[in-house]
């Protein structure tokens, strides 16, 4: 590995990432395009500060192996039910039908069948990186808008995955003419179909109860490391079955997407996928040469400016034939309408099979990369046109369908006893909730009565964000140990300042700490037993209801100052039983 990617190249790389990536997010672009332009500048087309070299393949294959594993853990069934309509009717309608566009006008420009296949496919799909900064920038995640967004980039992120595995087979086939192409499709398609099968019945019997043994180890880069390597190892497999690894990884994604441990999963490869991906973003910006830009300046703008006008006529046109309001389909054709990162991936891996042109690709990665940078002014287009299509027209009321997931839940971070009440408290009032827990045994006596409880560290920020943090209504930390519920406290706070978070303390030294870290509300639990057992012992010697509300309520006023001597005293003794 030394060898291949030296010492001086890898700090030149990170420190190109350092600088560009923040400020491009500072300006509110995808940090994809800082990364290209990272690329750009320290390559040889730029700088030439690393001169190209062979290392890009293997950056490529883990990119896009750690990226493919997380979009498998995204997509558990019951996900993508709720989502059908737009996943499997918008989405698919969009995919065939660019694809379809493209390709045939690719064909008509004297490309071949298997550069205009993937030329088509790569085009078609849109940036799940800018389009999902923007919905959550904005808070219109479960907007119907954002929602409808999302389940054409889930099928989108789904159509990625035959194309990746398809260009080992179509560099093959690209000679043989029509035939050999339909060849490769079948043969792939059953390879798949084999694959798929035996590796979930190896993950059912044999992943799962691995990674309930793991997770009772209570080592998190024990936990780790076996996810990184089942991601790696299915690929590996695949890749020695005559396959793809992007596919392994995929399919092992999958087969833990409806698992318990999927969050804390989806938190520890988060890093290495964002790393890898962002290595390969930079591989390519190498590649892309800006000579050729400032050579054909109308050529690569006049090509991204019919790729977005005919994108977001084709998903506009699409969306009103599917009984979707204009206003909505205005507002989501706009929104999809750039080219996204997944271009990049396709194109990179496609140069690396010989499928594309280097000439080509060069011009397709300038157009992607402008498309992308349009995006902020597609969605201020897409926001004015719908509102105002939406007062001309008698269609401009916001409704929910039928199925579709609520706009809020409640998470609660620990699911002891205090949880479990919290969640039977919320049950009987119909408030939908999500828990997390680091006991592997309770999580999976807790699926087994078919609660949504999941294997998580609720002190972890991007376990948080998984369980959907950012949108909840309230977070209930009932963890009982002070450090955890500290740390949970404190990423709640400085991730989503919006959000309440309730905590359970024991004492008052835990309120003051948990007061301390951001919690919006602090539950002591022995200063309310205390209150709770006076309460009892006050009704029976024969007080009023009103006056031992009213003594409740003059005790709890002040955080229990008049309590807090008797606690203080008594700390020590408690903490021993």
């Amino acid at each position: 590995m030394t060898e291949s990617l030296p010492l001086n190249d890898a700090l030149i790389i990170l420190a190109a990432a350092i600088v560009f990536v923040p400020l491009f997010q500072r300006l509110k672009v995808s940090p994809v395009l800082g990364y290209l332009a990272a690329g750009l500048v320290i390559g040889p087309h730029g700088l030439g500060l690393i001169t190209a070299s062979g290392e890009a393949r293997l950056l490529a294959e883990f990119g896009v192996i750690f990226l493919l594993f997380a979009i498998g853990l995204e997509l558990p069934i019951a996900r993508l039910m709720a989502m059908r309509r737009y996943i499997l009717g918008l989405g698919l309608a969009q995919v065939a039908v660019t694809s379809l566009v493209i390709g045939l006008i690719a064909l008509a420009f004297g490309q071949g069948a298997v550069a205009a296949l993937v030329l088509g496919g790569a085009l078609a799909l849109s940036s799940t990186a800018a389009v999902l900064q923007h919905l959550v920038e904005r808070g219109e995640v479960t907007a119907r808008y954002g929602r409808a967004a999302i389940g054409v980039l889930l099928f989108q992120d789904l159509a990625v995955i035959p194309l990746l595995v398809l260009l080992p087979l179509l560099a093959g086939a690209g000679g043989e003419g029509g035939g050999g192409l339909v060849q490769a499709l079948g043969f792939a398609a059953l390879k798949a179909a084999g694959v798929l099968v035996a590796i979930i019945v190896i993950g059912r019997f044999v992943i799962r109860p691995v990674y309930r043994l793991i997770a009772g180890t209570r080592n998190p880069e024990l936990f780790a490391a076996t996810s990184i390597f089942v991601a790696l190892g299915t690929g590996w497999a695949t890749e020695h079955a005559g396959m793809s690894m992007a596919l392994g990884a995929f399919l092992a994604g999958l087969m833990l997407a409806d698992s318990e441990y999927r969050h804390q999963i989806e938190a520890d490869i988060q890093p290495f996928r964002g790393l890898f991906l962002g290595l390969f973003f930079m591989a390519v910006g190498m590649a892309v040469d800006l000579g050729r830009l400032a050579a054909n300046p109308g050529l690569v703008l006049g090509l991204a400016a019919a790729l977005l006008i005919g994108k977001a006529a084709i998903l506009t046109g699409l969306g009103v034939l599917l009984r979707l309001e204009l206003a909505l389909s205005v507002r989501v054709g706009l929104l999809l309408a750039q080219c996204g990162e997944f271009a990049f991936v396709i194109g990179g891996f496609a140069i690396f099979q010989g499928v594309l042109a280097d000439d080509l690709a060069q011009i397709v990665f300038l157009v992607v990369a402008v498309t992308m940078a349009a995006t902020p002014l597609l969605a201020v287009l897409g926001r004015q046109w719908s509102r105002r299509l939406e007062r001309r027209t008698a269609h401009g009321v916001h409704h929910v369908e039928a199925g579709e997931p609520p706009d809020g839940h409640v998470v609660i971070a620990g699911f002891g006893r205090v949880g479990r009440t919290v969640a039977e408290l919320l049950t009987a009032r119909g408030v939908p909730y999500v828990a997390l827990d680091q006991d592997p045994a309770r999580v999976a006596e807790c699926r087994a009565d078919g609660l949504p409880v999941f294997y998580g560290d609720a002190s972890r920020s991007e376990v948080m964000t998984a369980v959907g943090g950012g949108r909840a209504r309230v977070v209930a930390v009932t963890l009982d140990k002070p450090g955890p519920a500290e740390r949970a406290v404190e990423a709640l706070r400085h991730g989503y300042p919006k959000v309440p978070v309730v905590a359970r303390g024991r004492d008052m030294a835990d309120l003051s700490r948990l007061e301390a870290a951001g919690a919006t509300e602090v539950v002591p639990e022995a200063l309310e037993g205390s209150l709770r057992l006076g309460a009892t012992v006050l009704s029976l010697a024969g007080a009023r209801d009103d006056d031992i509300k009213a003594t409740l309520d003059r005790f709890r006023e002040d955080d229990y100052a008049r309590l807090k001597p008797f606690q203080t005293a008594n700390t020590g003794s408690a903490s021993e039983s």
